[in-house]
């Protein structure tokens, strides 16, 4: 992702978004012609993915279940996200007690704990607020584990109560300390009502001291069930995609604003107890949106990222520092010859994923439950690097790994922008060493993704193959707090992918980016998926991404009016494609004219059945946007629609995108 911000005009684009019918405009009408009869290039499985990026809360506080903040007291404030509402600390003999924290040595993962002091019970009070609240749902079950110590004192349990906004108890249990030293304790607690921000109270019975440590709280009800798992409501959005691919940890968090503060995969496996947390890098990088309280616990790690990969069917794609830190901040470069420990976390890395149980990091892999390698393919060297630095180091993470794992393709970047100095360097370079796949990022503006339908056609087809990984309209300008996920941004992208998919034999990975957003406790806009504590929806760029993902297709067929691609002559983009294993034809088709279409589209070289689906999305409101309140208010309608003589005739209206499931007749 990007930093360059270009405020881009829109003005000229909501004033022509006018309907047909009162525009005085008639339907055009297009003959348009498919030949299905052979297959002008093969559709990889990893054409439609997802990219997921722990920016906007979307790890801890999102997709990973954790409710409580700051669990571990490991934040660089070690008591952020704690509360002490009666605590005073420079009158302790009027106080009813506090908290104190006490450093451990040696141990980078857990440096800290919580030492309470209570004097009066009925008085004092520690609360975890939360990732903005706490989202509970009424007759939900919620387990709940810490570590503690009872000290001197009388004290011999805690409670833990859920406290609604209302300050009304929703939900408690209490467990008795028992025994000498440190002890793992669980309970189970329901909810008595639903609350999208509520806190987590702690009150102790008697006078004393205990210490306390890495007190986490998940539902029951996760994803697969799992204990500390994933968010259930958000797994299944991008299930619902099925996505051919899975590129994680980022992003620009995968080089950090410093090398110290990079993603280091290594750190993020084993027991959650011992992954050491790390400050975000998006913690600080807006004013418009400061988020101070922003860390990684990592108990969403490389090994959860290779599981969830699994579920949804999706091939894992890690992305690692190839020792520079993000060129927009600091650009630290490590010398290249100190580049040794990059290059080993890399190979180890693959034999994490796909060495047998008698490697040592294959038994890693196997001792956290997943015996079976997880069959990587992919692995990228680098996020947004640029210029001679990047290519340098890249060169030798590329000779070590084909050295060692020459199956593995390897994935390359072109830089952070479309164009330009850095991006012409990266591809003529990347191009002499014969890469396999660069990755291009691109945030712009409605217009330019509807203006560059055509940018892959005049690629070389014999050099290296391309991944969108990055791309996404911006409804006002790259980075602005402003932007919307409005109906404008998800038609201008659908007409894009027509040029995507029509460029099948040189565009082999896509994915939209970001994937989700807190809607509290957002940084950057536009989003995917939006998400609250309780809720979350997709957006219409969601539903533009599910239908080519629903409807990848195998194979690549020409369609053509008059002989011509048709790539947004009078509004008009198109691209179709067939699924030999599920014998189905998709005609994807969007309008961005104001005036309705009318097409008329004959299917050659393949005999179809006479009925078929079509899912359209349509609305000449180009700002529409989906909410909370309105989740579908911009998404697919199913229709059915028949074939006469092989052709389709469909009238498409102004401002749609369509995709035409047509049948293989039997």
């Amino acid at each position: 992702m990007n930093f360059e911000l270009k405020y881009l005009a829109l003005a000229c684009l909501l004033c022509t978004c006018v309907p047909a019918a009162l525009s005085g405009q008639t339907a055009a009408r297009h003959a348009l012609t498919v030949d299905a009869s052979k297959s002008v290039a093969a559709v990889q499985p990893t054409m439609y993915g997802i990219f997921f990026e722990d920016i906007n809360f979307a790890a801890d506080g999102g997709l990973y279940a954790e409710m409580v903040k700051n669990r571990g007291f490991e934040f660089t404030l070690p008591k952020t996200g704690w509360v002490e509402p009666n605590s005073d600390r420079h009158s302790m003999n009027a106080a009813s007690g506090m908290a104190d924290i006490v450093k451990v040595k040696d141990d980078p993962a857990n440096q800290n704990y919580l030492r309470v002091t209570v004097k009066d019970p009925a008085g004092y009070q520690l609360i975890n607020e939360g990732f903005r609240g706490m989202g509970v749902r009424e007759g939900a079950t919620y387990d709940l584990t810490f570590r503690a110590a009872a000290g001197k004192g009388d004290l011999s349990a805690v409670t833990f109560q859920f406290l609604s906004q209302d300050d009304e108890v929703i939900g408690e249990t209490t467990v008795s300390l028992d025994g000498d030293g440190w002890q793992e304790y669980a309970a189970t607690f329901e909810a008595t009502a639903t609350d999208p921000e509520a806190r987590l109270l702690l009150t102790f019975d008697k006078a004393g001291t205990a210490s306390m440590d890495m007190i986490s709280l998940f539902p029951r009800d996760t994803w697969k069930g799992r204990e500390k798992g994933l968010r259930k409501d958000l797994v299944q959005l991008l299930y619902d995609l099925e996505p051919g691919f899975l590129r994680f940890p980022g992003g620009c968090i995968v080089e950090g604003r410093t090398l110290a503060r990079r993603y280091q995969w290594k750190k993020t496996v084993g027991s959650i107890d011992e992954r050491e947390l790390l400050v975000n890098r998006w913690n600080t990088e807006f004013d418009h949106r400061l988020t101070p309280d922003y860390y990684q616990s990592f108990g969403l790690g490389f090994f959860e990222y290779f599981q969830l990969a699994e579920d949804l069917g999706a091939e894992p794609m890690p992305i690692l520092s190839c020792g520079i830190a993000c060129q927009f901040n600091t650009g630290e470069l490590v010398p290249l010859e100190e580049l040794d420990p990059y290059v080993q976390d890399a190979l180890d890395l693959i034999e994490f994923a796909n060495g047998d149980t008698t490697t040592a990091w294959g038994k890693v892999r196997a001792d956290m439950g997943h015996p079976e390698p997880f069959d990587m393919k992919y692995i990228g060297i680098g996020n947004e690097q640029w210029g001679p630095e990047y290519i340098e180091r890249y060169k030798v993470f590329d000779a070590a790994i084909k050295a060692k794992y020459p199956d593995i393709a390897i994935i390359s970047g072109s830089g952070p922008f479309p164009e330009g100095e850095y991006f012409d360097y990266g591809w003529e370079q990347l191009k002499e060493m014969n890469a396999e796949i660069v990755d291009e990022h691109y945030y712009n503006s409605p217009e330019w993704f509807r203006e560059n339908a055509t940018r892959y056609d005049d690629y070389d087809r014999n050099g290296p193959k391309v991944f969108a990984g990055e791309y996404a309209a911006q409804s006002v300008a790259i980075a602005s707090p402003d932007n919307k996920n409005n109906w404008n941004c998800a038609l201008s992208e659908a007409a894009y992918m027509t040029g995507l998919e029509r460029n099948a034999d040189i565009v082999v990975m896509t994915s939209y980016a970001p994937l989700m957003a807190h809607a509290d406790a957002w940084q950057w806009t536009p989003d995917m998926i939006w998400f609250d504590n309780l809720q979350s929806y997709g957006t219409a760029n969601y539903y533009v991404q599910k239908l080519y993902a629903n409807h990848a297709g195998t194979d690549l067929h020409h369609i053509t009016e008059n002989g011509e691609a048709v790539t947004g002559q009078n509004g008009l983009y198109a691209s179709v494609v067939s699924d030999a294993e599920r014998g189905e034809v998709y005609l994807k088709v969007a309008n961005t004219s104001d005036a309705a279409q009318e097409l008329d589209i004959t299917i050659q070289g393949m005999s179809l059945a006479r009925q078929g689906t079509a899912y359209t999305m349509s609305g000449t409101d180009m700002d529409a946007v989906n909410s909370f309140d309105e989740p579908m208010k911009v998404s697919p309608e199913e229709s059915d629609i028949s074939l006469r003589n092989g052709k389709l005739s469909a009238t498409l209206p102004a401002k749609a995108f369509a995709v035409y499931k047509l049948r293989v007749a039997k």
